[in-house]
């Protein structure tokens, strides 16, 4: 792993661990720090990062600075009865150049996400979840993209990326890797109807706040997903003041940390990123407070995955096909272990959507089937692979 992009953790953190209990989290961390230096990844599933980088971030200058404080918070909770092993790399500096940042970035995501490490990317602007996602191109894989934002950040093809940009630039850009988009908790009167048409156009699926707010409707986004992008404005402001873009409206503490759960439970996750902190404007280090419950709860989820994306063994599902009047057959599998639902995508031939031939789903989908109403879910996925 290239370690140069990165310096280590602040002392100030360290020394602030020191007067913490000897049981609190940040004991079981390994931290790279001034004095022990870079920490072995052997056996390590988790690796958090700050990115100090906010020149492309719109009206949010600032953010990615004073990353320490989101540390201290999650440093001094308590771990679960985990058995996942974490590190703590440290941060990259802002580089000559925004695309100097972005390199580093995307070089340190890649390394990680080749040793079978998840990286939890803290700080920066929204437009390092379009360095994420390219990221993966050398893996050679489709990737599907679920974003925790109250915007589409579509923007202009034609703009530089930007944090309101990225998602065209991840659309259009070749290599297009790009599968699945999910949007979690959008407001409408942030975007214009141009854009949820093109978005409604494009298949992707999109869950307006009130709608995602019934938690339940939004898990399948985070259990197909590679890539978790939470923007911490999607998060009302009197819960997370910390970004100069924050709204009234938004999800509550204990529903981003649902969500943070739901990313870190899913088998398929593979990177997490929580953006747009700008601590000058958190209260009593209030946002940074809540970042780290984030965290948390991601790491939580993580260690109570149980590999129940299929097919671990078809003893382990059961089948239900459903007949309709005038189509195929739908066929549903629903897991013993955990209860959850995915739908089959019929793939003819071998290509690079296969690894999509099944979809996360919920029990409401197989009602609906069995009314005879196709699940939008599966029509979707259909349309993509058309």
């Amino acid at each position: 792993m290239n370690q140069d992009f990165l310096t280590p953790v602040k002392e100030a953190v360290l020394a602030h661990l020191a007067l913490q209990p000897s049981l609190c989290l940040g004991n079981t961390i390994k931290v790279y720090s001034e004095k022990e230096g870079f920490p072995d990844l052997e056996n390590v599933q988790i690796a958090i990062f700050g990115v100090q980088e906010d020149r492309n971030s719109e009206d949010n200058f600032g953010c990615g600075e004073n990353l320490h404080f989101i540390r201290k918070k999650l440093y001094q909770l308590f771990p679960g009865n985990w058995q996942t092993e974490i590190a703590d790399l440290g941060n990259v500096l802002k580089g000559n150049s925004v695309t100097d940042t972005y390199y580093a970035v995307s070089e340190i995501i890649t390394d990680l996400l080749k040793k079978n490490i998840i990286p939890v990317i803290i700080g920066g602007g929204q437009d390092i979840t379009y360095v994420n996602y390219r990221a993966y191109d050398a893996l050679e894989q489709t990737v599907n993209v679920t974003a925790v934002d109250s915007r589409f950040d579509l923007g202009d093809l034609d703009s530089e990326l930007t944090s309101q940009s990225y998602l065209s630039k991840i659309i259009m850009q070749e290599p297009s890797n790009l599968f699945n988009y999910s949007n979690v908790g959008y407001q409408t009167y942030f975007n214009s109807q141009e854009e949820i048409e093109l978005l409604d156009n494009l298949f992707f699926d999109t869950y307006r706040l009130g709608k995602a707010k019934e938690l339940e409707n939004i898990e399948p986004a985070f259990r197909n997903a590679d890539i978790v992008s939470i923007d911490i404005g999607a998060v009302r402001q009197s819960e997370a003041p910390a970004n100069n873009n924050a709204s009234p409206n938004g999800f509550y503490g204990e529903e981003i940390c649902a969500i943070s759960r739901y990313a870190g439970i899913s088998d398929k996750v593979s990177s997490f990123g929580v953006y747009e902190y700008n601590s000058q404007y958190d209260n009593n280090h209030q946002t940074a407070n809540l970042i780290a419950q984030m965290i948390w709860y991601f790491i939580e989820g993580v260690n109570s995955r149980v590999k129940d994306y299929p097919f671990s063994g078809k003893e382990n599902y059961q089948k239900f096909t459903v007949i309709l009047e005038d189509d195929d057959p739908l066929v549903f599998y629903k897991s013993n272990k955990t209860g959850r639902w995915w739908i089959e995508i019929n793939i003819l031939s071998d290509n690079k959507y296969k690894r999509h031939a099944l979809i996360p789903c919920t029990y409401k989908d197989y009602k609906e089937a069995t009314k005879q109403v196709i699940p939008e879910r599966w029509y979707k996925a259909m349309r993509k692979m058309l």
